[in-house]
């Protein structure tokens, strides 16, 4: 079995049991400020990731850690867990299957939109606005500037990508010019 579709099921587990009895956001910084943690560290990630080590050991030194780092009990178990099993080099990619969940589960929609230019805070807002009203889900929309692109924006939500850039217009343009022809 792959580490995607691995974390995929344990971060499912994880949603699981945080809805029934905890915070799911609470669990998310949880196991966000443990997997900062681990990466933060070089010898302590190359620790738990050695196969060298015995997993009992490992488990023990998760458990100082989250004991020290006043972890949530659930994140803590879940922690514990994939020590016992030898598996936590997959905590970065739960974190990220575990916050790709979390939004679904909360109904918002991750939007990322790239510009050749820094946007105004109003133009982020209507294009949050804009696609709140194509989705009907409510919208986190982050924003980066791309320096291959002349102008407008490209906007990806998850796999899907809405170009709206010069590039990508003059090459329509192109394709429209060229076949008339």
């Amino acid at each position: 079995m792959s580490m995607r579709s691995s974390a995929a099921r344990y971060a499912k587990a994880l949603l699981d049991v945080s809805r029934q009895e905890g915070d799911p956001q609470e669990v998310e910084r949880d196991l966000a400020a443990f997997v900062s943690l681990v990466t933060g560290h070089e010898d302590l990630a190359r620790v738990l990731a050695s196969p060298a080590i015995p997993a009992a050991r490992k488990a023990g030194l998760v458990e100082a850690l989250t004991a020290r780092a006043g972890t949530g009990r659930i994140v803590r178990k879940t922690v514990l867990l994939l020590a016992g099993r030898d598996r936590l080099v997959l905590l970065p990619a739960l974190l990220e299957e575990y916050r790709r969940r979390l939004l679904d589960f909360l109904n918002v929609v991750q939007a990322d939109v790239s510009s050749a230019v820094p946007l105004p805070a109003g133009a982020v807002e209507a294009i949050g606005r804009a696609i709140e009203a194509r989705t009907g889900r409510r919208v986190t929309v982050t924003t980066r500037v791309d320096g291959t692109l002349i102008g407008g924006v490209v906007t990806r939500i998850g796999s899907v990508v809405y170009d709206g850039s010069v590039k990508r217009q003059l090459e329509k343009m192109k394709d429209a010019l060229t076949s008339t022809v």
